[in-house]
């Protein structure tokens, strides 16, 4: 594959490029993608969220190689992808995305176990497994909320 589209596709498309808080960045352009497209649609959101898994892990170690550093920060398409995770078949409700946003960024900083551990690993597996393990748990988080909670989120 091409050295260039390679990096377009991990960079998301310039957006690991920002002088700060790249994930951040690709989080909000995954919160953007969900608001803008994703929120009525749950295939859709599925598809999306397989195809971003399989092109992260088959692209990510290449990217991190090219780059030389492990787990480089331009490396963003594991951030988009584990927030559009973290809404994947949920009720839309602005509120609640950006209740996922919070959680996600916390989940993704914070790293509780076994985040923490699979971020260690080498390769496309510490990209992309610890920000898919955070949106799972953001998943999880705002399931929990939107079937327990005294809030109308659907």
């Amino acid at each position: 594959m091409n050295k260039n589209l390679l990096m377009k596709i991990c960079t998301c498309f310039g957006i690991g490029y920002s002088p700060m808080l790249s994930g951040t960045m690709a989080s909000i352009a995954g919160l953007a993608i969900y608001l803008l497209f994703l929120r009525q649609n749950s295939v859709l959101h599925l598809v999306l969220v397989l195809i971003l898994t399989v092109v992260g892990f088959a692209l990510c170690g290449k990217a991190e190689k090219l780059i030389g550093k492990k787990d480089a920060r331009q490396i963003v398409i594991d951030d988009l992808n584990g927030m559009l995770l973290g809404l994947l078949f949920l009720p839309f409700n602005l509120y609640l995305a950006l209740a996922g946003f919070a959680v996600f960024r916390v989940m993704d900083g914070l790293k509780p176990y076994p985040i923490y551990k699979i971020e260690k690993c080498h390769g496309s597996l510490g990209i992309m497994g610890d920000d898919l393990l955070a949106g799972l748990f953001t998943n999880i988080v705002l399931q929990i909320l939107v079937r327990f909670s005294c809030f109308n989120f659907s």
